[in-house]
């Protein structure tokens, strides 16, 4: 691996000096430091561990397991290549491997939930196929909520999934059924949510009971009337299966208001790029323009109380565990918050926004005890996703996404639910929960911490990527990009400079990010290859939650456009609090 060789033309040849992965300059004065003649001790490495990287309580033991880990053949300590190893390996993550270690034992509206929408399909969402293998994947990644839209099957004895008024081929509702019993608790142990958006009559509703409770039998949670008043935690509903609908209206009647919304919408494209365009910013927040007042009413999701009831089955009643309403007369009345009652509230992507400027505050006291739901607008037909931390930010629990839509977005989705284990559950921070005071994300408070970020270098590409891959006639030219997602106040990308012609960039740039919210900040990270004719070339990405984020120097891996970790590619990065 000392040279490569392009073809450039029919007769010439380049050829190019491969480098050796070295340590950086900051990585052999910090060896310096902590060891003599060339030997890092037992003692010098827990010291290391403790003043550097900032474990507290690394002792000698674990200086040890490191050291074993590296398999040098100085058992009592590391000389520079084995102590670069260390740092550059997969025993030394950016993240804490906490486990879940948030308090798991209050109201579920306390939690950001791992939420999924039209879980069922395999791609776009007018003609794709609908299936149990996204299902199947989602939950395999702790996604926590599953929706469903169910529709009577075209001789109207039996039950679908499908997205209704498209071309997407139906899949059997029993078979994602039975994928989700299988699946739920591989990654977590925490409740699964089954969303259902209910185009059926009594009938069929009544099939749907039979068939859920077979299904699930002693899983199913099936709650009290007590349940009602506040929503029980997820400490208590380890490995339970959870259905979440609205008391729905007459099938036809839904129906109809249904197709005229699709009419409506069809037509309009997304200006989503395949792999995500840039995260939508959030400064002077983009919903400011928007009228005081919503535009049209969703006549499907409002309901008359108990009204809506007379045309439901009995046994499809008793499976709702969360309910979920959308009462008549505008956000005041969706929004109002009753001690005695708590609900789930469902609104489109495109209504919150909208609803932030005039409700903002309205919207983060509801989520204190009851659920909010939002859901990519209609006109996403691509599968894309919109930038979760506006509703985050307002305390919604369940942001959904079209986890088969890669993106920018979804990136961030996944940083978040990395925290607290990967269980699917985050616990909210206080401020949101707060019932002396409301949070408000539009007003800049003053910085809490300001985290530094070092850039030293990066590997691995060589060995995933062909070697033409990037460029045809010589070596990649690489950059990062590093920023924060969160609040308005912190949200900012900074970029390196471009190293041209080398497959082991080491930039060395140091960055600083003032951060006022650091409890719903996450660390963005993206690597580049830069071309001058074309689109620049992807290499990699990652999304941290910084409340997890460990200090010290880290080995953080990169990630394709689909969120699957690359076997080899990874970033040599410092991240310090100060």
């Amino acid at each position: 691996m000392s040279k490569q060789t392009y073809r450039v033309c029919f007769c010439f040849q380049r050829r190019f000096r491969l480098a050796v992965s070295e340590a950086p300059e900051d990585i052999k004065e910090l060896f310096e430091q902590y060891s003599e003649n060339g030997i890092m001790t037992i003692d010098g490495l827990q010291r290391f561990l403790v003043e550097v990287q900032k474990e507290d309580k690394a002792t000698r033991e674990d200086a040890q397991k490191i050291i074993d880990s590296v398999k040098h053949f100085h058992r009592k300590g590391v000389n520079l290549e084995a102590f670069f190893k260390y740092l550059f390996g997969d025993i030394n993550p950016p993240l804490a491997s906490l486990g879940v270690h948030h308090d798991m034992s209050a109201p579920l509206s306390h939690y950001f939930i791992y939420t999924g929408h039209n879980s069922y399909l395999t791609g776009n969402q007018l003609s794709s196929e609908c299936s149990d293998v996204p299902i199947i994947n989602a939950l395999k990644r702790g996604v926590r909520v599953i929706e469903l839209d169910i529709w009577p099957n075209s001789t109207k004895d039996d039950v679908d999934v499908l997205h209704g008024g498209t071309l997407t081929t139906p899949v059997e509702l029993i078979k994602c059924l039975r994928s989700i019993k299988e699946y739920a608790f591989v990654a977590s142990e925490y409740p699964v949510v089954i969303t259902l958006e209910d185009h059926l009559t009594p009938n069929l509703q009544a099939k749907v009971a039979e068939m859920v409770t077979k299904t699930f039998g002693e899983i199913l949670f099936s709650p009290g009337p007590e349940c009602f008043k506040e929503f029980p935690c997820p400490e208590s509903l380890k490995r339970r299966i959870i259905i979440s609908t609205k008391p729905p209206k007459e099938y036809l009647e839904a129906k109809e208001v249904k197709d005229k919304e699709d009419d409506s919408q069809r037509g309009k494209a997304s200006d989503e790029e395949a792999w995500g365009n840039e995260v939508p910013d959030l400064k002077g927040s983009h919903v400011a323009n928007y009228k005081n007042d919503l535009d049209e009413e969703d006549e499907e999701d409002t309901d008359d109380g108990d009204k809506s009831q007379h045309s439901l089955a009995p046994e499809y009643k008793h499976l709702i565990g969360i309910l979920a309403r959308k009462p008549k007369g505008g956000l005041d009345a969706w929004l109002r918050v009753d001690p005695d009652k708590v609900t789930r509230l469902s609104m489109s992507e495109q209504k919150f926004e909208k609803a932030v400027v005039t409700h903002g505050k309205e919207i983060v006291r509801f989520t204190r005890w009851n659920v909010l739901r939002v859901y990519p607008k209609s006109t996403r037909f691509d599968s894309s996703n919109y930038n979760p931390l506006i509703g985050w930010m307002h305390g919604v629990q369940m942001v959904a996404f079209n986890m088969q839509g890669h993106g920018r977005s979804l990136w961030l989705m996944h940083g978040m639910f990395k925290a607290n284990g990967g269980c699917g559950y985050v616990k909210k921070p206080d401020f949101l929960l707060n019932a002396e005071e409301v949070f408000d994300p539009k007003i800049k408070l003053p910085v809490k911490t300001t985290l530094k970020v070092t850039v030293y270098m990066g590997e691995g590409w060589y060995y995933d990527f062909h070697h033409t891959h990037f460029d045809a006639y010589s070596p990649p030219d690489f950059y990062s990009r590093v920023g924060i997602a969160g609040v308005p106040a912190d949200s900012v990308m900074k970029k390196t400079k471009i190293l041209e012609d080398n497959w082991l960039p080491s930039w060395n740039e140091v960055f600083e990010f003032p951060l006022t919210v650091p409890e719903l900040a996450l660390l963005r990270i993206e690597v580049h290859e830069y071309d001058m004719s074309e689109k620049d070339d992807f290499g990699g990405q990652t999304c941290l939650p910084i409340s997890e984020l460990r200090s010290g120097i880290r080995a953080v891996p990169l990630y394709s456009r689909k969120g699957e970790k690359y076997n080899s590619v990874k970033l040599l990065m410092r991240f310090e609090f100060i």
